[in-house]
């Protein structure tokens, strides 16, 4: 199956209210990428995916990637340096766990939402909008192949 075709358009639609929700009154930017498999430590590839989004060209440096590859069940969480810096340490794996149960349940859709809403309380809570913020990135997810 390819990635595009994985979630319905009624859940893909779900997943970018889901972002356009956590990302209002907040400087912030969450992305989704879903590609159909990771050939490389489910971290790294995170990281080439931030990089290939240009998540890491936020002026505050608080971009968020939610990162899923689907025939090798992977999932990973990545931010940025700045919304890093706010965020208790295990801030990221608490969302981490909360999506994955979510997953392993059959609630693929409501995983990613939860996840979503969760990290832009914390972009609400330490990037506020400001008068002149702009919405740098797409709300649209990503797809690999």
């Amino acid at each position: 199956m390819r990635p595009v075709d994985y979630f319905t358009k009624e859940q893909q639609k779900r997943i970018v209210e889901a972002i356009k929700q956590a990302e209002y009154d907040t400087s912030g930017e969450i992305r989704v990428h879903i590609e159909k498999s990771c050939k490389k430590n489910v971290l790294d590839r995170a990281v080439d995916i931030f990089a290939m989004l240009k998540m890491h060209k936020t002026e505050l440096r608080n971009g968020v990637l939610f990162y899923l590859s689907l025939e090798d069940h992977q999932f990973a969480i990545l931010g940025d340096a700045g919304i890093n810096a706010k965020v208790p340490e295990n801030f990221w794996e608490s969302v981490k766990e909360a999506v994955i149960e979510q997953f392993k349940a059959g609630n693929q859709t409501e995983g990613l939402v939860k996840g979503i809403l969760m990290a832009g309380e914390k972009l609400k809570a330490h990037f506020p909008y400001q008068k002149n913020d702009v919405n740098e990135l797409s709300d649209e997810i990503s797809f690999g192949k």
